[in-house]
This record gives structure tokens, C-alpha cells and sequence, in this order.
């Protein structure tokens, strides 16, 4: 089937401080997400469901709606954190969503076909979209998925830390991934980050900083995956649910690369890195936005994409 497009835009942008999904980049009021469908409509999208928040669902709709909702055939699920297992309930004083895992579970009723993952808030570029769309359709299944990979200089931020999945490629494939903290280039011209292995956060222990080379490929969370791991990653969210009620119950998350790097581990699956050379842009602060607005303004005179983008 055709493959699916699926944006996770339920993020809470709390470094941003507001829902920066839906902040105009753009003096023609585009948002970062207008370019990504814009470029997943030329390589070949024609389905999106959108993973959204019920606080600005009416504004959400609103602009897709009157922009690519004109092209595409949209769906929207809201990401509820009482949306749980029988069993499990949410903690007393917790708000924060479960992660990004359990936001594409929020989605499971409009997934019947390969899909992309993306975050709503990140430019990917065109390369990426060309690359992962073919794989959808020509290579993906149940134990056959993929991830575009970029360069960690193309995806920092010039005003703080980021966190970033570092990735290990062996033969063009994934063969581990882990999510870092903190990770910037110091003054001295070198890109440190902080491991997350072997951390408790229940306890405040910290990680292992440590040097990453230029070149090193890190995850942005453009995921392509067959439909099946939709029924991987239910399965996997009850033992998730334990750890973080453990560990980290106000706080702690699924997350997306940890289900896929407990699959790989375990020689269930195999996840082709497609290698992207486009540069990276987000607005984690709220600093970054009009670096980035420049560059897309940049990017319409320079031609890449039209004045009004639909």
C-alpha cells in the first residue's frame, strides 16, 4: 500500500517555551512543518496523520487545512496520556506525554501501510524524503526498516546543547543507537555529548562525556519503518511502563530509538541508515528562529521552493 507519512507534533516545547509546531517561520506564515510536507508531497507522500496535542488542535487543523491538507489526505491523532495499557494508570503530578513511542501508538488507527516518522518541529531537507520514501516502497516489511542519517556538525544549535541518538552503522546498517545529552561544540572546536548509558535519573547520576568526531551520523528521528513494528512497539510499552515507574515515573520516557535498538539488538530486525548530506534546522530555543527563518527566506529566493509553498 501507499506508504504513510507520520508527523509527531505533541511535543510540549518547554526549552522553546510554547508550541513551536505551530509558529510561523516564514513572512508568508509557513511553519517548519509546511516544508517537510512540501517535500514529502514531491517525493512521493500522499497520506500524513498528524500526532498532535488537544490544547491546539482547533489551530493545528486550522492551518494544515487551509495549506497541504489541500494535497494530502489527513488524519489527526491526539497523543492522551491517560491512553495506557489495562493496568497501568498515570502517576499522581505527572504531565508530561509518555515519548515518542507512545506518540505513534497514538496514531495505530490510520497506520495500515509503511510510514515515515518525522517531528513536526525539524527541517529533514529533500534528499531525505526522496531516500526514505523509495525504501517504503520498494523494500520495507516486517523485519526490514530503516533511518536517515545526518552528519552531528549538520545538526547542532548555535545558541545551546541538543540531545541527539548517536548511532553506530556497521556494513550500512544500525547496529546500535543511544541517546546523548548535552551535546554541543565547545570553545575549543571539539563536539562533546553526554551518554545516557548506565544512567538512573531517579538517582540524578550523571553520564559519561565524551569527544564525537565530525562525521559521526546521528538520528533526527526520520524513521521508516514496515507496518508491522506498530505491533512492536504496543508489545514493547508494558515493559517500558515498568522501568519508568520504577526509575522515573513523573518524568521518564518511551522512546522511539530504544525500541528500535532493542529489536536490533536481539537480530530481529534490520534498519538500513540512509545517509542524508542536508544540513539540519530546528528552533530548540528560542533563539534559533530567526537564524532559521533567514534560511528558509534564503532558500525561496534561491529557488528551492516557490514564494507560497500551496
Amino acid at each position: 500500500m501507499e506508504p504513510i507519512l507520520v508527523i509527531m507534533a505533541a511535543g510540549m516545547g518547554s526549552r522553546y517555551g510554547g508550541p513551536k509546531q505551530i509558529d510561523p517561520i516564514t513572512s508568508e506564515g509557513d511553519i517548519i512543518m509546511d516544508f517537510s510536507l512540501y517535500d514529502a508531497y514531491q517525493a512521493g507522500f500522499r497520506r500524513v496523520a498528524f500526532i498532535i496535542k488537544k490544547d491546539f488542535e482547533d489551530d493545528f487543523r486550522a492551518h494544515i487545512e487551509g495549506r497541504a491538507g489541500k494535497l494530502f489526505e489527513t488524519h489527526y491523532a491526539v497523543q492522551d496520556i491517560h491512553d495506557l495499557p489495562a493496568g497501568y494508570s498515570v502517576p499522581d503530578g505527572r504531565t508530561k506525554p509518555w515519548g515518542t513511542g507512545h506518540a505513534v501508538l497514538a496514531a495505530r488507527d490510520y497506520i495500515d501501510a509503511p510510514f515515515a516518522v518525522i517531528n513536526a518541529d525539524d527541517y529533514y531537507g529533500q534528499e531525505a524524503f526522496e531516500k526514505i520514501y523509495k525504501f517504503l516502497s520498494e523494500s520495507a516489511d516486517a523485519t526490514h526498516h530503516c533511518m536517515v542519517g545526518f552528519k552531528i556538525e549538520n545538526t547542532l544549535s548555535l545558541n545551546g546543547s541538543v540531545a541527539r541518538g548517536l548511532c553506530e552503522v556497521t556494513d550500512g546498517y544500525l547496529s546500535d543507537i543511544e541517546e546523548h545529552s548535552d551535546v554541543i561544540r565547545e570553545s575549543d572546536g571539539i563536539i562533546r555529548a553526554t551518554s545516557s548509558k548506565g544512567v538512573r535519573r531517579a538517582t540524578n547520576s550523571k553520564g559519561v562525556r565524551h569527544d564525537v568526531p565530525d562525521g559521526h551520523s546521528v538520528s533526527m528521528n526520520l524513521w521508516g519503518f514496515g507496518a508491522e513494528f506498530l505491533g512492536v512497539m504496543k508489545d514493547g510499552f508494558p515493559a517500558a511502563l515498568n522501568r519508568i515507574m520504577e526509575e522515573n515515573p513523573l518524568k521518564g520516557e518511551y522512546f522511539l530509538p530504544y525500541c528500535i535498538d532493542r529489536e536490533v539488538k536481539a537480530d530481529r530486525v534490520t534498519v538500513k541508515v540512509l545517509q542524508s548530506s542536508d544540513k539540519w534546522f530546528g528552533v530548540t530555543y528560542k533563539e534559533d528562529k530567526d537564524e532559521v527563518a533567514a534560511k528558509f527566506a534564503e532558500m525561496k529566493t534561491d529557488g528551492k521552493y516557490p514564494k507560497i509553498l500551496w
